[in-house]
């Protein structure tokens, strides 16, 4: 009788660990990692553009920024900077199909979440990114005076 019950009680642990690939790894949500970068960059100061670049205080934004935030919580970020009607890539962990870094891209035309970004607004929905579908969210950058500077962009794949 004990024997079975330690057999049954084996197999019911083993199904649990072969089921659960992610115990112990909580899964952050798009929301969370957005305030995450968004904390990040605060923490440098203000956001501007100089030339062709976005800063944060007197920090320029770069790969680190969202490497930070992408070791934590997973997923795949970037930030963009709004040059004339296009929003570029400045830093990102994101890669094209190539497998190159994504920096200097500018965001699809066809995108969905430029129409909300250029009204600044927040856009939270599916978006492909380079042949890949995440579960993204996009956040404008505004400027001291409100100004749509760029955007945050944070992301899961499904």
């Amino acid at each position: 009788m004990y024997r079975n019950s330690l057999i049954a009680c084996v197999l019911t642990l083993a199904c649990f660990i072969i089921l659960t690939p992610s115990l112990g790894v909580a899964k952050t949500d798009v929301k969370t990692s957005m305030a995450a970068l968004k904390a990040e960059t605060a923490k440098l100061g203000a956001p501007k553009v100089e030339g062709t670049d976005l800063y944060f205080g007197k920090t320029k934004a770069s790969n680190d920024l969202v490497d930070t935030v992408v070791k934590k919580h997973g997923g795949a970020a970037t930030l963009f900077v709004k040059s004339g009607d296009q929003y570029v890539r400045v830093a990102s962990t994101v890669k094209k199909e190539d497998g190159t870094s994504a920096v200097g891209a500018p965001l699809d035309a066809t995108n969905p979440a430029i129409a909300k970004l250029n009204k600044g607004e927040v856009y939270k929905g599916d978006a492909t990114v380079f042949g890949k579908t995440y579960a993204a969210r996009y956040e404008p950058i505004k400027d001291a005076s409100g100004a749509v500077i760029g955007a945050y962009f944070v992301g899961f794949p499904k």
